[in-house]
């Protein structure tokens, strides 16, 4: 009988049942596809010993003058900075005021009435939603300006001064962004959550507007409050809880155009959107978006069904996105339902157009350009360079993840047939760096594989030869491919040989 090809098509699929994502990749971690190739995500290790501590939800990197590097990491009450040599020092204002470390909302004591609600259903949306501090952190030329969402000052540091100080004359805001054009905007200034203020040109000590200057503000005609705004091709995007907005320079006397440019696309979190080269993308409620010129659209997402009802919505301000621009890819990391802390991922190559999931705590990052590698910060503030060998351990753990994907079912033969496999063709790059298990079953829904058994049997692993010896039989199989080797596999085409054959 003729070699069955298992052609399963790039990117992982997980909405809906399980036999909605029959023939396509269903349960994947730490993989991506490349030209068509299934390869495992590059590794990480640990950046130095640190004198951090804390968790952090800003980050930003930069080159001065003198063409020396810089970071800078945010908590809900500290400000650090770290440079090129690892050198941490506490830069934090004296007078920043500590936010939260996790979000909280009024539903407990006092929320609400006792016994309203059924013991295991979700509390109805009311009272006020109190999210995790987050900050927004950028460099004005070679120096350095932030805000707490919590705190609301903007805050500079010149690289040279013991502490961050206050911006003179600038605004309260929740969020700021430097244009283009060096506009500093504040964003929800003046405690108006749709308010955008901005500085003169080149000046971001002057807020007044006059004849003589460009400063200005503008309010959103929104119903939502302003999460964030970055820069795309000759305009500056507003994403609010609602809608999205651009701000296009026209120069005097007006300064700044604004449109509506999609509504029903609001931002699930203050830090959930990122630039690319297509544009800005970011996670909504429950769908993700781009803008990439003239309107907002929704982006198809083949495992939006699994992320979006995984969530643990209480803590939602705390999901971030970060760019991994060697690999096309942005990463959001989100707090699981099992969760406090951000778990999780998905990740998006949006020139593959191609989706994956999988497991690993950070709450924030900055993608390579400054520094040679990724870099991106797990909870407890350790930071790792990312995309850096085959390891896949946080200084937390004691044992390492293993990255593999399993696919949903697949039909052997026309699917009514019980068929039987004795032998696998592999495709690998290298043999043996990956191991494959397969796991049959007789009825899609059906648990009961065989008399006094349950669930679908597992064979394997099975080490990869030229031709691999295999025994089992099935209506279906499900094919779970997992490194063994640390190494850059590559996963294409594999076959199997099927015969027909009856139930035993």
């Amino acid at each position: 009988m003729p070699l069955l090809p298992l052609s399963i098509p790039k990117g992982q699929y997980r909405n809906g049942t399980d036999l909605m994502s029959s023939g396509r990749w269903r349960d994947v971690n730490l993989v991506r596809w490349h030209e068509d190739a299934l390869r495992p995500v590059g590794g990480w290790q640990q950046r130095g010993t640190l004198d951090l501590n804390g968790t952090y939800r800003g980050m930003h990197a930069w080159v001065d003058n003198s063409d020396d590097r810089h970071i800078v990491l945010g908590s809900y009450d500290s400000l650090f900075h770290i440079d090129e040599d690892n050198v941490t020092t506490d830069i934090t204002p004296a007078t920043l005021v500590a936010g939260r470390l996790d979000a909280s909302i009024n539903r407990g004591w006092g929320g609400g009435t006792w016994g309203t609600n059924a013991w295991g259903t979700p509390r109805p949306d009311t009272g006020q939603v109190l999210t995790a501090t987050t900050w927004d952190v950028t460099n004005w030329g070679e120096y350095l300006v932030g805000v707490s969402s919590s705190d609301e000052v903007i805050w500079e540091w010149d690289l040279t001064a013991s502490t961050a100080t206050a911006v003179s004359n600038a605004p309260t805001a929740t969020g700021i962004h430097v244009t283009d054009e060096r506009f500093l905007f504040a964003l929800g200034a003046s405690a108006n959550p749709r308010k955008v203020a901005w500085s003169d040109q080149e000046d971001n000590t002057t807020w007044t507007a006059t004849a003589t200057n460009q400063a200005g503000d503008f309010e959103l005609a929104t119903t939502g409050k302003i999460m964030a705004a970055v820069s795309v091709r000759g305009q500056t995007l507003i994403i609010t809880s609602q809608d999205a907005h651009t701000a296009t320079y026209q120069g005097p006397p007006f300064v700044f155009g604004f449109d509506k440019v999609g509504s029903n696309c609001g931002m699930i979190s203050k830090k959930a959107a990122a630039a690319t080269d297509v544009g800005a993308i970011w996670m909504g409620e429950r769908n993700f978006h781009v803008y990439a010129g003239g309107q907002v659209q929704a982006i198809p997402c083949e495992v939006g069904d699994y992320v979006f009802t995984d969530i643990n919505r209480d803590q939602k301000s705390k999901i971030v996105a970060v760019v991994n621009s060697f690999w096309n890819e942005i990463w959001w990391f989100y707090p699981s339902q099992d969760s406090t802390e951000n778990d999780k991922y998905v990740s998006y190559d949006y020139v593959e157009n191609v989706w994956g999931t999988g497991i690993m705590k950070r709450s924030t990052g900055v993608d390579r350009g400054v520094f040679r590698d990724p870099m991106w910060v797990d909870p407890q503030g350790i930071i790792y360079d990312h995309e850096i060998g085959f390891e896949y351990i946080d200084d937390d753990e004691t044992e390492a993840q293993v990255p593999y994907a399993e696919t949903g079912p697949i039909s052997l033969g026309n699917g009514d047939n019980i068929m039987n496999v004795v032998e696998l063709i592999p495709d690998e790059k290298t043999q043996g760096d990956v191991q494959a298990k397969f796991k049959a079953r007789y009825y899609p829904n059906k648990i009961e594989y065989a008399a006094g058994e349950v669930t679908e049997r597992e064979f394997g692993p099975y080490s990869m030869t030229n031709p691999t010896s295999v025994r089992f039989q099935g209506r279906q199989i499900r094919m779970k491919v997992e490194g063994v080797d640390k190494s850059d596999w590559r996963v294409g085409t594999m076959r199997i040989d099927a015969r027909q054959g009856s139930r035993r």
